[in-house]
């Protein structure tokens, strides 16, 4: 008898364990209400630009009522929707970064979690949100007056200097207050010339380093160079000689050599010190200089 007991006892034991093991894992089955949760990733409220605020997506299977807020430490620091009922299907809601008294979240990360009043379900998302207010610092060395000639032929076609940031972030050149693309190896800043993918013209341009990071930051502006565009420059734009007399002008250019004309008459020279003869008669002629198709002109008074 007391052997019939002890095998209808473990009879009993192992079907319990058996139901209980099927509730189990059919709970875990179970779909869960919410599934493909997302967050924007890092945004900075204080910024004026397209990332000053942060998304939280997800979808529902069913319609439900959401409440959505963020946790900081297992604390709630500020509710975003609150109550708001959306359809089944995909949900996006945007985040300002204010909390619930008002004040701008402090950098750092935030986890949403979602409530949902028809399921009776609260949910932490696995995905995070990431405040960060603070701008980037850029360091760039000061040049106080650079010559580039950007005519093509590889010889000083280019500015270039090294920089480097407090974090990661996109560095940003400006020339003339313009926005120019930044094409250079990395830690180098570097202007070919260029602005708007067109060479500029001969004279002085004032370049600005500032730096942008993810969420938008961008540092202050400031001046770190001063540089000359030259292509091919005369030392003077008015020159006296006598008539038939030899007259010297200087020619600055990265080109070996240059292309002169002068009152019907031409020729080759090296840069540097150009040394022609000035017409017989009196007069006021037009000495033009060519070099990599670019030119520079000077008046020759002749008298």
């Amino acid at each position: 008898m007391a052997r019939l007991i002890s095998t209808s006892f473990v009879v009993l034991l192992l079907a319990a364990t058996a139901a209980a093991f099927a509730l189990s894992e059919g709970a875990r089955s179970e779909p869960s209400p919410i599934y493909r949760p997302r967050a924007s990733g890092v945004f900075s409220p204080d910024c004026r630009c397209t990332r000053n605020a942060g998304t939280v997506s997800f979808r529902l299977r069913t319609a439900d009522r959401v409440t959505l807020w963020l946790e900081r430490d297992g604390e709630r620091v500020a509710t975003v929707v609150s109550g708001r009922r959306y359809p089944s299907g995909p949900v996006a809601i945007t985040v300002d970064g204010i909390t619930s008294s008002g004040t701008v979240l402090g950098d750092g990360a935030y986890g949403p979690v979602v409530h949902l009043e028809r399921e009776h379900r609260t949910i932490l998302l696995p995905t995070r949100l990431v405040v960060d207010s603070k701008a980037p610092a850029i360091r760039v060395p000061t040049v106080p007056r650079a010559i580039i000639s950007p005519d093509g032929d590889h010889r000083h076609d280019t500015f270039s200097v090294p920089y480097s940031v407090s974090e990661p972030a996109r560095p940003i050149l400006l020339v003339d207050d313009r926005r120019v693309a930044v094409a250079a190896p990395a830690g180098r800043l570097v202007w070919n010339g260029r602005i708007g993918g067109r060479a500029v013209r001969r004279g002085l341009y004032v370049l600005k380093a500032s730096a942008e990071d993810r969420a938008g930051n961008r540092a202050p502006e400031h001046v770190f160079a001063i540089v000359q565009v030259r292509y091919v420059a005369l030392g003077r734009d008015r020159v006296l000689a006598r008539p038939g007399g030899r007259f010297a002008v200087r020619v600055s250019t990265d080109s070996p050599t240059v292309r002169w004309t002068l009152h019907g008459r031409g020729g080759v020279g090296r840069r540097g010190t150009l040394r022609l003869r000035a017409p017989r008669r009196p007069g006021v002629y037009h000495l033009y200089v060519f070099a990599n198709g670019h030119a520079a002109k000077a008046a020759v008074v002749v008298a």
